[in-house]
């Protein structure tokens, strides 16, 4: 009897992948609970360094991969410049970097929320030719590994004791989430003005994709990148209420198991 490789968002094998990635945070954070910042610092950021890298394996592979061409047709095939780390999830491998050595809260903040729920979203609503085939594909193993390491990879700034969502740090996310929507925004205008990727839309800042929440707030604001002002609405709402949930344990815990100062252990 053979073992079945197909993933499928919650059936078996997708539970023991999750599991495994979960399981990696949680050891990780116990080793290097008693470590330098500057020891954590080099851990998570090396881990997003080799992410990226990986990441760029699994889209050359993508490029030679026939049958996702044809499954893509529509898409008009593999173009590099659609390709990009620059889409709500595989973005945080390269902003968690600046955030820690930057130590910018609100960068943090981007990264802390919107990260793990987006590879969330990724993980558990695949795109044609990631649903339903066998993990050990070189395509399933390149998607999922990534946006399992950047879900993990960011909420590491949490538990590495980098970040811990407050309540006064809400607007200054917000600016910064609508500010690098924004030139992500442009970006893709950039993208489809010189004809180098005529289809960009990295943060579906330009059109929805037919996601039925997008097209509803473009049915309200019928301009590109204005559309998405009602999501802010929504991210205001999650970050309120996972801050909230920190307020109150914070009353019942005074101390970080991680301490943000150097020690000799340098």
């Amino acid at each position: 009897m053979t073992f079945d490789w197909t993933f499928k968002p919650f059936n078996g094998l997708f539970f023991a992948v999750s599991a495994g990635f979960f399981l990696l945070l949680a050891v990780s954070s116990l080793l290097l609970r008693h470590k330098s910042i500057r020891a954590r610092k080099i851990a998570l950021i090396s881990a997003c360094l080799v992410t990226l890298a990986g990441f760029f394996v699994y889209k050359y592979f993508l490029s030679l991969d026939a049958e996702y061409d044809l499954l893509r047709a529509d898409m008009d095939g593999f173009n590099w410049w659609g390709e990009l780390p620059l889409h709500l999830c595989n973005v945080n491998m390269i902003l968690i970097p600046l955030a820690v050595l930057s130590g910018k809260k609100p960068l943090m903040g981007f990264c802390f929320f919107v990260g793990p729920l987006c590879a969330a979203m990724a993980i558990v609503m695949p795109g044609v030719g990631f649903e339903g085939c066998s993990l050990l594909l070189p395509r399933m193993l390149g998607y999922f590994g990534t946006h399992y390491m950047v879900q993990i990879e960011a909420l590491a700034l949490l538990t590495f004791g980098f970040f811990r969502p407050e309540f006064r740090d809400l607007p200054m996310t917000l600016i910064t989430i609508a500010g690098i929507t924004f030139a992500v925004f442009l970006f893709d205008m950039l993208l489809r003005v010189t004809g180098l990727y005529p289809r960009a839309n990295y943060f579906f800042a330009v059109e929805t994709e037919g996601n039925f929440l997008l097209d509803l707030f473009y049915s309200w604001i019928p301009l590109p990148f204005l559309y998405l002002i009602p999501c802010l609405g929504i991210l205001t709402a999650y970050m309120a209420a996972v801050m909230g949930l920190f307020s109150l344990g914070k009353k019942g815990r005074k101390t970080s198991p991680f301490k943000n100062t150097d020690s000799s252990h340098s």
